[in-house]
């Protein structure tokens, strides 16, 4: 069969679903590639992660249409054995990186995220390192809430064990750091590890605070995402994003609904995520000025 694929958010990050399928289909002596509108394919996958990324509206030349992703709903799954299949890391020409997730699933239920809705409450090992590693310099792990895992330590032994260098692209969750959690961490190869306060709530910074000299990393390798601009007010912003400077953390403003968001929001995350900037003016009235 003639297989084409859509990525629908672009190609700036590659898509884990889209490379499982093409490896799936080439195992079979299928013709895999990204769809060219002009050609003819017996099946074509679309995939999207973000519900806002406006669909594809070319008109296609295939027999069958499959959607799939978060994108277009929160029921929707790779079967088995394509799910636990290794990537095909040649679509989007990925040469040394790995892509992945070794666990699921997350209990905090914010509001603002949908994990817990669509992976579960518990955060659950599901999968082992060798699904999407063997032996690359880089892994970069997609995991909702790995901290959360009751195999946390283990997985990170095996991450350990690689002496790759490990990017948590999904952060992860200080109120459940331990001293042990925290050493493991240190024995990782990691460019930059990330946190979030996200809720005007005061147990993430006692977190954030009493494991500030566990970690063996400056202040620009340890990030703490903060949530703007969906329940808190500029001025409770400003106060976490202050606190964060004061206890010697990276803060990184992150807009809910940012295409909606008020001027003064958006200028307080240019202001702290331009490091130049940040580095260079102490206050954000001084920027808006």
């Amino acid at each position: 069969m003639k297989i084409g694929l859509i990525d629908i958010d672009g190609h700036n990050f590659p898509n884990l679903p889209l490379m499982k399928i093409s490896a799936w289909h080439k195992k079979q002596g299928d013709q895999v590639e990204f769809v060219n509108p002009f050609f003819m394919y017996d099946k074509v996958y679309m995939s999207k992660v973000f519900d806002f990324t406006p669909d594809f509206d070319t008109c296609l030349q295939a027999d069958e249409i499959i959607k799939g992703g978060t994108g277009y709903g929160l029921k929707n799954y790779l079967p088995d054995e394509i799910e636990h299949i290794y990537p095909d890391y040649n679509l989007y020409g990925i040469k040394n990186t790995a892509y992945g997730f070794l666990t699921r699933g997350c209990p905090r239920q914010c509001e603002f995220c949908i994990v817990s809705k669509k992976e579960g409450c518990k955060s659950v090992k599901v999968a082992e390192l060798s699904e999407f590693w063997n032996g690359q310099k880089e892994i970069v792990l997609l995991d909702p809430n790995i901290t959360a895992c009751n195999d946390r330590i283990y997985l990170l032994d095996e991450l350990i064990r690689t002496k790759s260098w490990i990017d948590f692209s999904q952060g992860l969750d200080i109120r459940l750091m331990t001293d042990e959690i925290a050493d493991k961490l240190n024995q990782l190869k990691i460019k930059m590890i990330h946190f979030a306060w996200d809720n005007y709530e005061f147990k993430t910074y006692e977190y954030l605070k009493r494991f500030r000299q566990s970690f063996n990393y400056d202040v620009r390798r340890l990030r703490v995402y903060v949530l703007t601009n969906f329940n808190t007010t500029i001025e409770q912003d400003l106060e976490r994003i202050y606190k964060l400077k004061e206890l010697d953390y990276d803060p990184y403003v992150m807009i809910y609904d940012k295409k909606n968001a008020p001027k003064r929001t958006k200028q307080m995350a240019r202001w702290v995520n331009n490091k130049f900037i940040w580095r260079s003016c102490e206050k954000f009235e001084e920027y808006r000025r």
